[in-house]
């Protein structure tokens, strides 16, 4: 696993620099802007995750723990709406050259306390009031703070967090069934009377019945993945990031990829993913504690889950969302987080063995 993220982020490193140069030029006048940024990001994390290997991770159930990073997520997800907006939502604490997001945050926050709090609660699934009720209650607080901002991917992808711990904790099918019927009025509103988001849907279902226009950015996609062929068109080839993909550092980094590297490196790319899954489930059935094991199913759960939605958005199979893709995207806040998340997963696997 220690390898398998190692080698995600020195990809996510280069790929970066490619997909970013020519921008990064164009904008700032340095074709290493987002590179930089991104190296800087990469050690500190690097860092933190290599120091939480070496602390044992029962320690992060003490309820102070818990809460207190419950609390320091919320007061950061509720003090981002009092600042500028940036790219017309409020996301981002700007400090300096560097940005932090608070909803990258509130994944590890909720993945803690549900650990920490069905730890001795497994035979009490049945209890809606007592259980259920109390477990979900961060995560609909969370949800409603970044849906606000507004940031309906990030939110999914909180909700999918905490259904896979539920279900790994023990909770009846039919829960999830209710859950989805509640949701889908507020979902309707959510996609259907937001233009953009109803866009998304429309370019997911015919992308070329508006190729200019919202159909624009998932043709682009198709194109650099279908460019790419085999072997691709070599590092720092590719056509489809000069001002066609939107943010290609970003939430297109893997068409990127595909383009230059081809079938053979995207390949590559999902089968180190499918590693990271294999070891994150193998260290959750040999933990012995549920506190553990609700832990890694949590953390392993985020990255995978966030793979493939990314995956998935760039090969056309899913409607667009602004979701990284774990360790290789550009973005600080999500690399440092998930960096951190995979030490303390590795602490898991080292008492697990």
């Amino acid at each position: 696993m220690f390898t398998v993220t190692t080698i995600l982020v020195f990809v996510g490193l280069v790929m970066i620099f490619s997909a970013s140069a020519v921008m990064a030029r164009e904008r700032f006048g340095s074709a290493y802007e987002f590179l930089l940024k991104q190296l800087v990001w990469a050690v500190a994390g690097l860092a933190v995750m290599v120091a939480a290997m070496k602390v044992d991770y029962k320690r992060l159930r003490h309820p102070a723990s818990v809460f207190s990073l419950l609390g320091i997520t919320t007061l950061l997800l509720i003090g981002v709406f009092f600042l500028d907006r940036a790219h017309g939502t409020h996301r981002w604490f700007h400090v300096g050259p560097f940005s932090l997001q608070p909803s990258e945050l509130a994944k590890p926050a909720l993945i803690l306390f549900l650990a920490w709090y069905l730890e001795n609660r497994t035979r009490d699934m049945d209890d809606w009031r007592n259980t259920l009720v109390p477990a979900v209650l961060p995560t609909l607080v969370f949800i409603a703070l970044i849906v606000f901002q507004p940031d309906l991917g990030t939110a999914i992808a909180c909700v999918s967090i905490t259904a896979c711990v539920l279900f790994v904790a023990g909770i009846r099918l039919r829960y999830f069934g209710y859950a989805f019927a509640a949701a889908l009025l507020p979902l309707y509103f959510l996609i259907f009377h937001v233009s953009y988001r109803r866009d998304r849907i429309l370019a997911f279902m015919n992308p070329y019945a508006d190729p200019k226009g919202f159909g624009f950015h998932i043709i682009q996609s198709l194109i650099a993945v279908g460019t790419g062929g085999l072997t691709g068109l070599g590092f720092m080839e590719g056509k489809q990031k000069l001002f066609y993909l939107p943010e290609p550092q970003t939430d297109f980094i893997f068409a990127v990829t595909a383009e230059e590297m081809g079938l053979v490196g995207a390949l590559a790319v999902v089968i180190l993913f499918a590693i990271f899954l294999w070891r994150g489930t193998r260290a959750a059935l040999r933990t012995q504690d549920n506190f553990g094991r609700f832990l890694a199913v949590g953390i392993t759960s985020m990255i995978v889950l966030q793979a493939f939605i990314n995956i998935s958005v760039v090969l056309g199979l899913m409607p667009t969302k602004g979701i990284p893709l774990p360790f290789v995207s550009y973005g600080g806040s999500s690399l440092f987080v998930n960096l951190m998340c995979v030490g303390v997963l590795l602490n898991i696997t080292k008492h697990a063995e």
